[in-house]
């Protein structure tokens, strides 16, 4: 399995644990259900897409019998994928305490990064699927 395979699934379980933290203290605490953007992401964006891509990137190009376009494309996908997510997170959080357009820029900035990784691996998804050689 590739490193950044591994990587995608260890970043996911983690999301997934923060964000089971953050949901019970939530719970417990209701001034802190202005988080719901958070705990949300931290969900689809990281517990959910991060073990869809690491689940992806190892088995899809395997029952198509093919080689994975590219590796490198799926290592600079981690890497942007978790940079935008916490990013955006981070960003988003503080402004909900200090509301700055310069926040709402940062979190409109990393969004965009984390649409650009979604990008990167429907691209390398695509083109390992539809390649004319296989493995």
């Amino acid at each position: 399995m590739d490193r950044f395979v591994k990587s995608f699934i260890l970043m996911g379980i983690v999301y997934l644990a923060i964000a089971t933290v953050l949901g019970i203290c939530m719970l417990g605490y209701p001034s802190l259900m202005q988080f719901k953007f958070v705990h949300s992401h931290l969900m689809m964006l990281g517990w959910v897409s991060m073990m869809i891509y690491g689940v992806g990137y190892h088995i899809l190009p395997r029952f198509a019998g093919k080689l994975l376009k590219s590796p490198k494309l799926g290592e600079l996908q981690f890497w942007l994928a978790n940079i935008g997510l916490v990013g955006m997170l981070a960003f988003y959080t503080l402004g909900t305490y200090n509301p700055s357009g310069l926040y709402r820029g940062l979190v409109i900035a990393s969004g965009l990064i984390e649409a650009l990784s979604i990008s990167l691996f429907f691209y390398n998804m695509i083109a390992t699927l539809y390649a004319k050689t296989e493995a």
